[in-house]
């Protein structure tokens, strides 16, 4: 397993507008309402304009494209804005490779942010394990913080 997190160029997006359409709608098998996910996630002009201005980053093993994430660098704040697998390739370790690594990637980080929906017991419970603290709520969304002493 030779796995790798890169910055994605225009010709990766549509790749990853597949895996992302198909990680987020499989959220319905555990408890979302439909078939559904955060703006843009199934649009090749999103993911293309995030290309292009350096937000999205592809997760590589053996140089094929087992997913994504959506990174938003602001001074020392690093947003997760998503990190998205394929679903033939949940459950082995891609997404902690990818939360790790995003850690790694950005030595100039204080701060982490992201949110998930309260109902997605499955993402909640993984920032939890990853120390990621909860800092609010509202009726959709648990907002997340992990702060890093340098």
């Amino acid at each position: 397993m030779s796995l790798q997190l890169l910055k994605a160029s225009t010709s990766d997006a549509l790749s990853l507008n597949g895996i992302s359409k198909r990680a987020f709608d499989s959220d319905v098998l555990i408890g979302a309402e439909s078939p559904g996910g955060p703006p843009g996630y199934m649009s090749l002009q999103f993911h293309t304009k995030m290309a292009r201005q350096g937000h999205l980053y592809k997760l590589t093993d053996d140089g094929l494209i087992v997913g994504g994430a959506i990174l938003f660098l602001e001074n020392d704040v690093l947003n997760v804005g998503r990190i998205f697998v394929a679903p033939e390739h949940f459950r082995k370790g891609y997404g902690l490779f990818i939360m790790r690594e995003v850690e790694n990637m950005f030595p100039e980080v204080r701060e982490y942010t992201l949110d998930t929906p309260i109902w997605n017991v499955r993402t909640n419970s993984f920032y939890t394990k990853l120390g990621y603290k909860e800092i609010k709520r509202d009726k959709e969304f648990v907002f997340y913080s992990k702060h890093v002493g340098h």
